[in-house]
């Protein structure tokens, strides 16, 4: 599915606030992400994957600086969307905030999982996840990126299979159940 870039005005109270739903996937409240994660609560995130020409994927190892999930390897980036904000923005600004680059995305599917970690915070998301091209080289942001590379999709797979505890829970689910749809 496509979407355009709309921009909207955001109000600096809602920066801070990630819409809560139900689901059906409808908003029935807006949170704190730290509230949220304490909490539990099913609320929205973005997910990207960003291949080259080579259909080789553009990993991200997340900043020591995390709340969960520090120094693991994941997708491109990934984040939630704020009030009132559409998922395909929410896609946009982390993809330029986090890697320092912008390109076209397309959302691919949606997916809820549900994961405690061992801090106590816990992951309740209905993931968007977008996947886009580029051929460049990031500028990743350290506060929220420790290091990045490319990688072929088989050589990823054999990785998880033989380390899985360096990768992001939702990477490895997103690779062990939706793999195919990244690719329609």
């Amino acid at each position: 599915m496509l979407y355009p870039i709309t921009i909207n005005e955001k109000h600096e109270e809602d920066n801070d606030l990630i819409p809560i739903i139900n689901e059906k996937k409808e908003i029935i409240g807006f949170e704190k992400k730290e509230i949220i994660h304490k909490k539990g609560l099913l609320h929205k995130a973005v997910s990207i994957f960003i291949f080259n020409m080579k259909n080789h994927l553009m990993l991200q190892k997340r900043s020591e600086k995390k709340n969960h999930s520090s120094l693991l390897w994941t997708n491109t980036c990934c984040s939630h969307p704020i009030k009132n904000e559409p998922v395909i923005n929410a896609a946009h600004r982390c993809l330029i905030n986090e890697m320092g680059f912008d390109c076209f995305l397309e959302q691919k599917f949606c997916f809820i999982y549900n994961n405690s970690f061992n801090n106590g915070l816990i992951e309740n998301e209905l993931d968007y996840v977008f996947v886009g091209y580029y051929n460049k080289f990031p500028i990743i942001n350290s506060e929220e990126v420790n290091n990045w590379k490319w990688i072929s999709w088989d050589s990823l797979i054999k990785s998880i299979k033989s380390h899985p505890n360096i990768y992001t829970v939702w990477l490895k689910i997103i690779i062990k159940n939706h793999f195919k749809k990244l690719f329609k």
